[in-house]
């Protein structure tokens, strides 16, 4: 397909004339490459970016913006269409819904890359029903670093394209676990892009297979209990429904994300939980309305774009329809937690409450391997079969924790303020030295990995003690108030027991270490000068002796229990170093 952009009309001379002096009629080409391979390929970063320049010099309803680096060094983009050709967001929320899709996140899985840009040249075109009051931006590739290292072989199970990018950045992260620790260059820009858009609906597009299944398309929607309230329901109730109805009118199946690895679905399976280091976690945050767009690696990659097309129309169609009750929602779902006393943490699976599904598989057996010589799992798709179900998409929290006033957190953590700052948190310097009280947490007990993740060791099942306690903070430490619009990010990050706080993504592990020590020769006469000073303190000491067999028989164990008890014991060991000021 070719459209002409016509930059000077020739003038029609009756008696002739030179035309030679006029500007020629440019022509673009707006056929992709996917369409031009008959589905068989998809385009490179360079051939992606190009089009959607000529696509902005072409149509005034679409322009492309550059925001920051990357860790590849490229910058990263944002394609926008807007009827109205308007393009200043702050104005464009008042009226409109505004969708955002996040493309090549992971670059092997180009689906949603080639989908956006057929859907935005046929938005420019008129070819499809254009909205009036929604408002599509796009990252057109947000794993760049993973886009240029293109290769044919390391999307092992995967039905096309012919070459693809691949799942690490230009550091090996992979960028959806990183939105909340924010490592990349890629996350910080992602951040700018998003705080300016504030985008009513995040679609994220990704291609998967943990099981052999008929349907081309499922979808992960954010969970509805974790996203909360009214706005949970509409999802649940409405917006999910809608979408999924919307397809199959259109002959496209869908199911939910098949959250299953070498098991058979008919087992029944567990939404996937999207907590905020993933895309639609961290957008719920900010109570957006997420939907990962999940195709089966499996089916051929023509299909899987199509499939991604019509889901992507559907998201608009919903966006359309529902704009005064998406937008009257979330202004409501961003007031609760201002007036709420408690905010829910760490949702896990409520396994009494299991839904239904009219699931399509395909029969599967086990078989001995050749290789292995032990079991192996074989899908016979000359045998679907449709049955019904368990799913388990309730979800229940496994802690509630009270809304301070305000944290406060000291200058000198800059890698935690300046991710902070990136996510348009407003804080307040304090003006002088002073002294607050304030709660005070102490890290109890934790697990860590003992496998690196994603450049981490992250831990979990972290245990908090908390006291109230005077703290003298210097001028220039952070205030920060929970009564705005990053509540939800500010007590999933700082609150040290959340799944993804910046405690259990090791910002903060210079606590667990002492620092300052003693030496038995020097320390024994205080120890013993310590505990004749107070019996109390003795008393627990002997007790602690007589129940513990292992600290009776060690003697460093025991000057190291009374040391901290002492004052000379560092305060700054195991205390957390964010401060809750309470209600």
């Amino acid at each position: 397909m070719k459209k002409f952009f016509i930059a000077l009309f020739a003038v029609i001379c009756l008696t002739g004339c030179d035309l030679s002096k006029y500007q020629l009629i440019e022509e673009y080409d707006f056929e992709t490459v996917f369409e031009k391979s008959e589905g068989k390929e998809t385009a490179t970063y360079a051939q992606i970016i190009d089009y959607y320049q000529q696509l902005e010099d072409a149509y005034p309803s679409i322009e492309l913006i550059e925001f920051g680096k990357t860790d590849s060094g490229e910058p990263l983009h944002l394609a926008v269409f807007s009827t109205t050709e308007n393009f200043d967001f702050q104005k464009l929320r008042e009226n409109n819904t505004i969708i955002l899709v996040n493309n090549g996140i992971h670059p092997g899985e180009s689906d949603g890359i080639d989908a956006t840009m057929m859907l935005f040249r046929d938005l420019a075109q008129d070819s499809v029903a254009v909205p009036k009051n929604t408002i599509l931006a796009t990252i057109p590739v947000y794993n760049i670093g993973g886009a240029l290292n293109r290769n044919s072989t390391s999307r092992t199970n995967q039905n096309g394209p012919l070459e693809y990018g691949f799942r690490g950045n230009a550091r090996n992260y992979d960028l959806n676990r990183d939105f909340i620790k924010a490592d990349t260059r890629n996350t910080r820009s992602f951040a700018e892009i998003f705080h300016i858009v504030q985008p009513d609906i995040f679609v994220d597009t990704h291609v998967s297979n943990g099981a052999d299944y008929q349907y081309t398309l499922t979808h992960l929607f954010t969970q509805k209990d974790k996203l909360g309230g009214e706005l949970g329901d509409y999802l649940d109730k409405k917006m999910k429904p809608s979408f999924e109805k919307s397809l199959w009118e259109h002959e496209w199946e869908i199911t939910p994300y098949v959250n299953v690895f070498n098991e058979v679905p008919e087992k029944g399976f567990v939404q996937f939980l999207d907590s905020p280091r993933y895309s639609t976690g961290y957008a719920a945050l900010w109570n957006t309305l997420g939907l990962m767009i999940e195709t089966h690696m499996l089916k051929p990659y023509k299909e899987r774009v199509e499939g991604t097309y019509r889901a992507l129309q559907t998201v608009i169609e919903i966006g359309e329809r529902d704009r005064a009750a998406i937008k009257d929602l979330r202004a409501r779902a961003q007031r609760k937690y201002l007036t709420e006393r408690y905010y829910p943490l760490n949702f896990k699976t409520d396994s009494s409450s299991i839904s239904k599904l009219q699931f399509k598989g395909y029969e599967a057996t086990r078989i001995k391997s050749e290789i292995t010589g032990e079991e192996r799992l074989k899908y016979d798709q000359s045998k679907p079969f449709t049955k019904e179900i368990a799913y388990y998409d309730n979800f229940i929290p496994s802690e509630k924790i009270e809304i301070p006033r305000a944290y406060v957190i000291p200058q000198g953590w800059w890698n935690v303020i300046e991710i902070l700052k990136s996510n348009q948190v407003t804080m307040t310097p304090v003006k002088n030295d002073t002294t607050i009280m304030v709660e005070v947490y102490h890290i109890n007990e934790f697990s860590t990995r003992d496998k690196a993740y994603e450049g981490h060791y992250p831990h979990y099942n972290t245990s908090v003690e908390k006291t109230q306690d005077s703290i003298k903070f210097r001028k220039g430490d952070l205030y920060i108030k929970t009564f705005q619009p990053a509540v939800r990010y500010l007590i999933e990050t700082l609150e040290p027991t959340a799944d993804d706080s910046f405690f259990n993504w090791n910002f903060f592990d210079s606590i667990l270490q002492q620092k300052e020590g003693f030496s038995p020769y020097v320390f024994e006469d205080i120890a013993k000068k310590l505990l004749e000073e107070n019996p109390d303190l003795k008393k627990e000491f002997d007790e602690k002796k007589r129940l513990d067999k292992e600290f009776s028989q060690n003697s460093y164990a025991q000057l190291s229990w009374i040391h901290k008890q002492s004052k000379h014991y560092e305060k700054s060991h195991l205390r957390y170093p964010v401060f809750r000021v309470s209600r």
